[in-house]
Protein backbone atom coordinates (compact mmCIF):
# COMPACT_ATOMS: atom_id res chain seq x y z
CA UNK A 1 0.00 0.00 0.00
CA UNK A 2 2.03 2.92 -1.12
CA UNK A 3 -1.12 5.25 -2.59
CA UNK A 4 -4.41 6.59 -1.49
CA UNK A 5 -6.31 4.30 -3.95
CA UNK A 6 -4.20 0.98 -2.51
CA UNK A 7 -5.19 2.13 1.00
CA UNK A 8 -8.65 2.94 -0.15
CA UNK A 9 -9.33 -0.42 -1.67
CA UNK A 10 -7.79 -2.19 1.18
CA UNK A 11 -10.28 -0.42 3.86
CA UNK A 12 -13.09 -1.67 1.67
CA UNK A 13 -11.53 -5.10 1.72
CA UNK A 14 -11.60 -4.80 5.49
CA UNK A 15 -14.65 -2.89 5.77
CA UNK A 16 -16.46 -6.12 4.16
CA UNK A 17 -14.84 -8.93 5.20
CA UNK A 18 -14.54 -7.65 9.17
CA UNK A 19 -17.87 -5.95 9.05
CA UNK A 20 -20.05 -6.93 5.96
CA UNK A 21 -20.25 -3.22 4.69
CA UNK A 22 -20.86 -3.33 0.99
CA UNK A 23 -17.79 -2.09 -0.95
CA UNK A 24 -19.70 0.63 -2.76
CA UNK A 25 -20.78 1.92 0.41
CA UNK A 26 -17.30 2.43 1.37
CA UNK A 27 -16.23 5.92 -0.42
CA UNK A 28 -14.24 8.93 0.50
CA UNK A 29 -17.41 11.12 1.84
CA UNK A 30 -18.44 8.13 3.59
CA UNK A 31 -19.09 9.10 7.50
CA UNK A 32 -17.55 6.38 9.49
CA UNK A 33 -20.57 6.70 12.42
CA UNK A 34 -23.19 8.13 10.59
CA UNK A 35 -23.37 6.35 7.17
CA UNK A 36 -21.38 2.84 7.86
CA UNK A 37 -22.52 2.53 11.34
CA UNK A 38 -19.43 2.42 13.27
CA UNK A 39 -18.82 2.40 16.32
CA UNK A 40 -15.17 2.94 18.76
CA UNK A 41 -15.15 -0.74 18.86
CA UNK A 42 -15.24 -1.46 14.98
CA UNK A 43 -12.86 1.46 14.79
CA UNK A 44 -9.88 -0.51 17.11
CA UNK A 45 -10.80 -3.07 15.40
CA UNK A 46 -10.09 -1.63 12.09
CA UNK A 47 -6.73 -0.11 12.90
CA UNK A 48 -5.55 -3.39 14.36
CA UNK A 49 -6.05 -5.21 11.41
CA UNK A 50 -4.34 -2.10 8.92
CA UNK A 51 -1.51 -2.28 11.58
CA UNK A 52 -1.35 -6.13 10.32
CA UNK A 53 -1.46 -5.08 6.57
CA UNK A 54 1.05 -2.01 6.78
CA UNK A 55 3.53 -3.61 9.55
CA UNK A 56 3.76 0.02 10.89
CA UNK A 57 2.43 0.94 14.79
CA UNK A 58 -0.67 2.60 14.33
CA UNK A 59 -1.98 4.32 17.09
CA UNK A 60 -5.81 5.11 18.09
CA UNK A 61 -5.07 8.44 19.06
CA UNK A 62 -3.95 8.81 15.25
CA UNK A 63 -7.34 8.20 13.73
CA UNK A 64 -9.17 9.91 16.91
CA UNK A 65 -10.18 12.81 14.88
CA UNK A 66 -11.08 10.58 11.68
CA UNK A 67 -14.94 11.07 10.76
CA UNK A 68 -14.71 9.88 7.05
CA UNK A 69 -13.00 7.26 5.22
CA UNK A 70 -10.84 9.88 3.31
CA UNK A 71 -9.61 10.85 6.80
CA UNK A 72 -8.92 7.26 7.30
CA UNK A 73 -7.11 6.85 3.98
CA UNK A 74 -5.31 10.23 4.60
CA UNK A 75 -4.32 9.01 7.93
CA UNK A 76 -2.35 5.67 6.88
CA UNK A 77 -1.09 7.32 4.11
CA UNK A 78 0.92 9.92 6.34
CA UNK A 79 1.80 7.03 8.71
CA UNK A 80 2.84 4.78 5.61
CA UNK A 81 5.39 7.92 3.90
CA UNK A 82 6.14 9.44 6.93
Amino acid sequence: MKNRDEILQSIKNIMQEMFEIESDDVTLEAHLYEDLDFDSIDAVDMIVKLKEITGKALKPEDFKNARTINDVVEAVYKLINA
